[in-house]
């Protein structure tokens, strides 16, 4: 049995996140950012052109990047390394679609909070138990192989109360990947129509968001934000495992919606006492659910 004196050797893999910070590295791409911006650089406008999904535009000489498309191909650093670069924070979910362009020097502070507090609303009554629903819309396959790393050891989602259920009808969130093919958007939305109320729709990937490379065809939709009431936008090509972790854990209100990298969420101790604590019941007063037709 090797993997008993390896257990022994390497001792605890599971991360401790969102408890700990935790991540991939110094050098790990994760996601791009904006570094600064000079009126009339012509590398910048250049760094647009090569941009494959547009994710780059430019604003009054300043140059904007919508991560919500950006599928982290690095051609923009290329071109213009002194302005654009990978960064290795995974922590880029957003509640509102607009959150997803950086610089986000016109991001409204009061619409965030008004979204947020409305989200923290309806997942009142989730609590500590919650069960994710996936389904594939129409992707590449690389954002499920990402989906199913957070049950393996090194996650280990389940610590959380986060449980994977294949019935639409026990979900509380539902985790949609893909472009949103043309066979696909039916089944999709029946699978929302039949989950429990109060549900949170969580977009995961930029093919999700905003149809990535492919999407805008006659056999896909731009992405599933026209389908689909979204709740929370995780953006990457494929978001990684602590990405999408973030973003699960944005939507049903264990962190605050401005939280930074490395920040402790605020009311992760009173939900998450112990990490392989078991879910505990709803609150008394908390509303019941009511179920889907």
């Amino acid at each position: 049995m090797p993997w008993i004196p390896r257990g022994l050797r390497e001792g605890i893999v599971t991360s401790r996140y969102p408890r700990r910070p935790d991540g991939y590295g110094e050098g790990f791409r994760g996601t791009m950012v904006v570094h600064s911006g000079r009126d009339g650089d012509h590398r910048i406008a250049l760094a647009a052109e090569v941009c494959p999904t547009e994710a780059i535009s430019i604003e009054h000489g300043q140059p904007r990047l919508d991560r919500g498309r950006c599928i982290l191909c690095g051609r923009c650093a290329e071109v213009c390394p002194q302005v654009f670069g990978f960064d290795p924070s995974f922590e880029t979910s957003a509640v509102r679609r607009e959150a997803l362009v950086v610089p986000d020097e016109h991001e409204d502070d009061e619409a965030v909070e008004k979204v947020r507090v409305e989200l923290g609303r309806r997942v009142k009554a989730l609590r500590r138990s919650v069960h994710i629903r996936h389904v594939d819309a129409g992707s590449d396959g690389a954002e499920e192989w990402e989906v199913a790393a957070l049950t393996n050891p090194v996650y280990d989602v389940q610590r959380l109360g986060v449980f994977f259920t294949a019935s639409p009808r026990h979900a509380d969130l539902l985790v949609a990947t893909g472009v949103g093919t043309a066979g696909m958007l039916e089944p999709l939305r029946e699978t929302y129509d039949v989950m429990p109320d109060p549900k949170v729709v969580i977009a995961a990937g930029v093919d999700a968001i905003s149809g990535g490379l492919v999407g805008g065809g006659y056999a896909a939709r731009s992405g599933l934000t026209d389908s689909l009431p979204v709740d929370v936008f995780v953006p990457g090509s494929p978001p990684t495992p602590f990405g999408l972790l973030h973003g699960i854990l944005l939507a049903v209100g264990l962190l605050p919606a401005g939280a930074r990298r490395g920040q402790r969420p605020s009311n992760i101790r009173s939900l998450v006492r112990t990490e392989r604590s078991a879910p505990g019941p709803a609150s008394p007063e908390d509303p019941p659910r009511e179920a889907g037709p």
